[in-house]
């Protein structure tokens, strides 16, 4: 067998490079500040939760008694096995972070109209299935933190009438997180969901190809150039970057892992896992109904709907819309931060005990008719002030809603001790 040439391996290189890119690409298109790599952030921690993820199977049982001592002998006996599960954990971690961010740098770009549509709802799904990933892989380690962290969120469908406590069990495979969810799980975590995302990602890809790269602002004023080198080497340096930064990450802090799930002995608080934690908030403030299934589905059908809507195609790829979109961002997010944190104080120290003598329905209406109304007020200031447009309407909101979950998050991470109390 002769070895391949510098020449002929280069062409291979370049051929398979041609599969991902296009010959040439938009100038403008490949600055960093355009689109921070996000997208093919996502893409190689995927890669490195893959390879990460296949190795750690040569250690792992999935079994309640064998699953966590699995864990232990993975990190004290076996040769950098800690270091891989480290990797592992905080890669995944880092994904949810990045792919959010990616989906705020594709809405804030007005990169979900016209041809980008259905990659927009391809985006979507495809960080439900990220968090579907982390939520399976949550509670493979069986510790204390895992097994109560998936009790609860488990048990949140419940709260959903006629249908919830079968959505529950389906979820869990029975009436409680046992084995049998410790196998579900493992096999969602390290097949289904694996393929899925392959699959999702590879059009998601190609719909990006397809719609000639990211959202550029005046595309007829495009200056082209070639993609192998200026994006190929920016590409390889971020990747380089991130995997250095995860890999130092990874050796200094440890995954998590408390001590072996105990059923009969529930810790207090119970905390979902944090990209939950503001749902679980919301369901301390307002009825499980509306927190349950009402807000999200209304939060997913308003995601759906905004790429429908006719709007001016001035401005489309310019980050915040125009100039004074960063203002209206500003204005939006610290209204809506002061008035979320401002409802849950009011809730809880004065609506609960007010209305507590009330039917159960007006107890968990009013919080959230507080939000609504005072939602309402913001976008009545905005336009007041700003006089905004359709465009400016939709990232009002998105920005309006994005916070309240961000300060609710946070409330329920760390401002919420024994029994769920807010502890300051």
């Amino acid at each position: 067998m002769t070895a391949k040439s510098p020449k002929k391996s280069y062409g291979i290189f370049t051929t398979f490079l041609l599969h991902l890119h296009p010959p040439l690409v938009d100038k403008s298109a490949i600055k960093f500040t355009r689109t921070f790599g996000l997208g093919g952030i996502n893409a190689l921690l995927f890669i490195i939760l893959a390879i990460t993820g296949i190795l750690l199977r040569f250690s792992y049982l999935p079994a309640p008694e064998q699953a966590y001592e699995s864990i232990l002998n993975l990190q004290n006996q076996t040769f950098l096995g800690g270091l891989l599960r480290n990797l592992h954990h905080w890669s995944a971690k880092l994904m949810v972070v990045t792919a959010f961010l990616h989906l705020l740098r594709v809405f804030f770009t007005q990169s979900i109209y016209f041809e980008r549509k259905k990659n927009w709802y391809y985006g979507l799904l495809l960080f439900a299935i990220v968090l579907a990933f982390n939520f399976t892989g949550y509670l493979l380690p069986w510790d204390q933190l895992s097994f109560w962290a998936v009790t609860v969120v488990s048990n949140m469908p419940s709260y959903i009438p006629f249908i919830g406590d079968g959505l529950s069990n389906f979820l869990r495979g029975g009436p409680e997180v046992d084995g049998h969810t410790l196998l579900n799980f493992y096999n969602l975590h390290t097949s289904i969901l694996p393929l899925l995302f392959v699959v999702m990602m590879s059009l998601h890809f190609y719909l990006v190809r397809k719609a000639k790269g990211v959202t550029v602002q005046n595309p007829e004023e495009r200056e082209m150039v070639k993609v192998n080198p200026n994006l190929v080497i920016r590409e390889a340096l971020v990747a380089l970057a991130l995997f250095l930064g995860l890999l130092i990450f990874s050796m200094i802090f440890a995954a998590p892992l408390l001590d072996y799930a105990n059923p009969l002995l529930s810790p207090n608080p119970i905390k979902a896992p944090w990209y939950f934690a503001g749902m679980q908030e919301l369901l301390i403030h307002i009825h499980p109904t509306l927190a349950i299934l009402i807000v999200p589905l209304s939060l997913i059908g308003f995601l759906l709907w905004i790429p429908n809507q006719k709007i001016n195609t001035q401005n489309i790829g310019k980050w915040f819309y125009n100039e004074r979109g960063k203002s209206l961002l500003l204005y939006s997010s610290l209204l809506s931060a002061f008035f979320t944190f401002a409802i849950v104080l009011v809730n809880e120290y004065f609506l609960t005990e007010m209305l507590l003598s009330g039917p159960p329905l007006i107890l968990g209406l009013v919080p959230f008719l507080l939000y609504i109304a005072l939602t309402l007020g913001i976008i009545f200031f905005l336009q007041m002030k700003f006089k905004i447009d359709k465009i400016e309407l939709f990232n009002a909101l998105f920005s309006i809603i994005f916070c309240s979950y961000l300060i609710l998050s946070i409330i329920s991470i760390y401002f919420r001790g024994i029994n769920m109390e807010l502890i300051f």
